[in-house]
C-alpha cells in the first residue's frame, strides 16, 4: 500500500458536513420563530374567546330572545329587536350586494378577461376591498341620510350591500377561472349561446365556490357597526320600518357597552357572543364547501 493510499485510510472522515449543520440550525431558529409567533397570536385568540363565551353564556337565557331592549336602569330585557334588525339588514344588504358582485364577477371572467376596464373595475374593487368600513359609512350618510332627511334601515343595508360587493366580485371571478376552458368550448361546439354556457357549465362547475363567497361576504357584515353608526344607527324600540332608524347587534353593543349599567353591559357579552357564533357558522360552512369543491 503506497504511502497516499495510507493517509487516505487513516484521516478519519467527518460524517457531518459543516455547511448542512449551519443550515439545519438556521432552520430550527427559524422554525422556533414561527412556532412561538403560531402560538402566541392562538394563545391571545384563545383568551379571547374563553372571555367571551364566559361572560356571555353567563347573560344568555330565552329572554334575550323574546324581550326587547330595556330602558336605562332596567334589570330585565332582551335583544330581540336587535337581533331581527340585524337579520333585517344584513339579508337586505346581501340580498342587493350579492347579484352585483356575482354579474360583475361573472364580467371579468366571461366576457372582458383582456379588456382595458377589466383592468380598471378589478383595482377598483381592490381599493373597496380594503377600504374601512367607516369609509363606506360616510358615503353612504351623504349619499342616501342626508337626500332622506334621516337615519334609515333603508341606508344601512345600502352600507352593508357596499362591503359585500366586492368580495363576492373577487370571489366569483377567481372560481369561475377556475373552470376548465375544454368545458366551455365543448359546449360552444354543441350550439349554446355564451349566456347558456355560462349558467350551465360554468355556474355549476363553480357552484360551491360562489356559495362560499357569499357566506363569507355575509360572515364580513355581520358584526359591522361603523357604518351602521352613520345610516341606521339604532333604538330600543321594537320596529320593522325600514324607513325609519332601526335597531341593530353591532350598535346596541355598543351603546351598552360604554354605559353605566350592569344589566346592558351583560346584554352586550350575550350579543357579541351571539354575533360571534353566527360568524364562526357561517366561516365553518364556508370552509366545508370549500373542502367539497376540491375533492371533487
Amino acid at each position: 500500500m503506497t504511502s497516499v493510499e495510507m493517509s487516505t485510510v487513516d484521516t478519519p472522515v467527518n460524517p457531518v458536513n459543516p455547511i448542512y449543520a449551519r443550515r439545519r440550525r438556521r432552520d430550527l431558529v427559524v422554525r422556533g420563530l414561527c412556532i412561538a409567533a403560531a402560538a402566541f397570536g392562538v394563545t391571545w385568540l384563545a383568551l379571547i374567546l374563553f372571555t367571551l363565551f364566559y361572560n356571555g353564556l353567563a347573560g344568555l337565557s330565552l329572554q334575550v330572545f323574546t324581550a326587547d331592549t330595556p330602558p336605562p336602569g332596567a334589570s330585565e330585557g332582551g335583544l330581540r329587536n336587535a337581533i331581527v334588525g340585524s337579520i333585517m339588514m344584513t339579508v337586505i344588504g346581501v340580498g342587493i350586494g350579492a347579484p352585483l358582485g356575482l354579474f360583475a364577477g361573472t364580467y371579468l371572467a366571461e366576457y372582458g378577461r383582456n379588456d382595458r376596464l377589466t383592468s380598471v373595475i378589478r383595482f377598483i374593487n381592490d381599493i373597496l376591498l380594503s377600504a374601512p368600513s367607516i369609509i363606506i359609512g360616510l358615503f353612504i350618510y351623504g349619499a342616501v341620510v342626508v337626500p332622506m332627511g334621516g337615519f334609515s334601515a333603508i341606508a344601512g343595508a345600502l352600507a352593508l350591500a357596499v362591503i359585500v360587493i366586492p368580495v363576492v366580485l373577487r370571489t366569483t371571478e377567481d372560481m369561475l377561472l377556475l373552470v376548465p376552458n375544454p368545458l366551455r368550448e365543448a359546449a360552444s361546439a354543441l350550439g349554446l349561446p355564451r349566456s347558456l354556457v355560462i349558467r350551465r357549465i360554468a355556474y355549476r362547475a363553480a357552484r360551491s365556490g360562489l356559495i362560499t363567497g357569499v357566506l363569507l361576504a355575509t360572515a364580513r357584515v355581520a358584526g359591522e357597526t361603523a357604518p351602521l353608526l352613520f345610516t341606521a344607527l339604532s333604538n330600543q324600540f321594537w320596529s320593522l320600518n325600514l324607513s325609519k332608524t332601526m335597531a341593530n347587534l353591532p350598535v346596541t353593543i355598543n351603546n351598552f357597552v360604554q354605559s353605566p349599567y350592569a344589566y346592558w353591559k351583560q346584554l352586550a357579552w350575550s350579543g357579541a357572543l351571539l354575533i360571534t357564533l353566527a360568524v364562526l357558522a357561517l366561516n365553518v360552512g364556508a370552509r366545508i364547501l370549500g373542502a367539497e369543491r376540491k375533492t371533487k
